[in-house]
C-alpha cells in the first residue's frame, strides 16, 4: 500500500513514525495546504490526515481507499461522499480522555486560584517589598461545595465529573444530544446549568446542535464570578458574544479550542478590555506524550486491519 501521512506536524517531532514502514512505503509531509493535497494523494491508497481536509473535490481527483484521521473528530472529512465512493474512514477514539480531564483542571485552577497574578505579583518583587508573608490580593474559593455544570457527558466528561466530585463539587450535566441520561448525576436544561453552576466544562463535539450553543443569551444568565472552559470544539461558543460578555459581566474563560485555528487577528477575543479573565491555549489537552502515543498506535492498527 502506498501511504501518505499529510501533516506530521501535529503529531510532534518526539514520537517515531518509523513503525508505519512496516505497512507499506510512507510517503510524510510536515504540513499540507488544501492546494498541495490532491497532488501528494495521487497514486495514494491511504490518506492520513489530523486537520488536512479531504472533500469532494479532492476524493474525485484521487484513488483513496482509506482516510485515516488521527483524531476523533472527521469533520474535516466528507463522510457520506467517502461512503458513497466506497472509501473507508477510521479514526481514533479514547486516546486522550487522561490528557484531557488533565488539562481541564489545569485551566480551572490556574483560573480559579489567581496563579498568573500571584506568579506575576512574585517575580515582580512586589511580595519581597509588600513586608507580609503572604498576599491576600486576589481571594480565590474551593471548588469544595460548589455547583460544577459538564455539557457534553461522554467519556471525558464523566472522568472530569468524578474528579470533580472527589473534590467535593456537586454535578450537574447537559446531554448535548438529548439522548445521554445518567443515574448518577442530575440532568438539567441548559439554561439551568448556565445559571446554577460556579464552573462550567464543555465537552461536546460540534454539530448541528452545538454550533453557536453558548451565546450571549445564555451567556447572560451565568453568575458572578463564573467560570466556563471549552475543551470541546471551538465554534459551539460564539465567541464575538463571548468577548463581549468577558468585557460586560464578571466572569471568567478558559478556551482550549477556538472556531479557526490558530486564531486570528481580527478575533474578537483579541481585542476585549478585560484580558486577565480570558485564558487561551493552543489546543493543546489531546497533546501529553501518551496521548500521542496511543494514538499512533490505533492509527497503526487502523491500517493494518484494513490491509489485513
Amino acid at each position: 500500500m502506498n501511504i501518505s501521512i499529510l501533516d506530521t506536524k501535529t503529531l510532534g517531532n518526539d514520537i517515531s513514525l518509523e513503525r508505519f514502514d512496516n505497512l507499506g512505503k510512507v510517503n510524510t509531509y510536515e504540513v499540507t495546504s488544501y492546494n498541495q493535497t490532491i497532488q501528494r494523494l495521487q497514486n495514494i491508497d491511504i490518506a492520513v490526515t489530523n486537520k488536512v481536509v479531504i472533500d469532494k473535490h479532492v476524493i474525485d481527483n484521487t484513488n483513496l481507499k482509506l482516510i485515516v484521521v488521527t483524531a476523533t473528530g472527521v469533520n474535516n472529512i466528507d463522510i457520506e461522499y467517502a461512503k458513497e465512493k466506497g472509501i473507508e474512514v477510521k479514526n481514533a477514539v479514547g486516546y486522550s480522555t487522561n490528557s484531557v480531564v488533565q488539562h481541564t483542571f489545569a485551566m480551572a485552577f490556574y483560573i480559579i486560584e489567581k496563579l498568573n497574578f500571584y506568579d506575576n505579583f512574585v517575580k515582580s518583587g512586589k511580595w519581597a517589598q509588600s513586608g507580609l508573608f503572604t498576599s491576600i490580593d486576589r481571594p480565590f474559593f474551593e471548588i469544595s461545595g460548589k455547583t460544577w455544570g459538564v455539557i457534553g457527558l461522554g467519556n471525558i466528561g464523566k472522568k472530569v465529573a468524578s474528579i470533580a466530585s472527589s473534590f467535593g463539587a456537586n454535578i450537574i450535566y447537559y446531554s448535548t444530544s438529548g439522548k445521554n441520561s445518567n443515574s448518577e448525576y442530575k440532568r438539567v436544561e441548559l439554561y439551568e446549568i448556565m445559571q446554577q453552576s460556579d464552573i462550567i466544562s464543555i465537552h461536546a463535539p460540534l454539530n448541528n446542535n452545538t454550533k453557536d450553543l453558548i451565546n450571549k443569551d445564555s451567556l447572560k444568565l451565568l453568575k458572578n464570578g463564573a467560570i466556563i472552559l471549552n475543551l470541546g470544539r471551538g465554534g459551539i461558543i460564539n465567541e464575538s458574544d463571548l468577548a463581549q460578555s468577558i468585557d460586560n459581566q464578571d466572569i471568567y474563560v478558559g478556551l482550549d479550542v477556538l472556531e479557526n485555528e490558530p486564531i486570528k487577528q481580527y478575533n474578537p477575543l483579541n481585542t476585549i478590555v478585560n484580558k486577565q479573565r480570558l485564558f487561551i491555549t493552543p489546543h493543546i489537552a489531546w497533546t501529553s506524550k501518551e496521548a500521542r502515543e496511543k494514538l499512533l498506535e490505533i492509527t497503526y492498527d487502523n491500517i493494518d486491519s484494513f490491509i489485513s
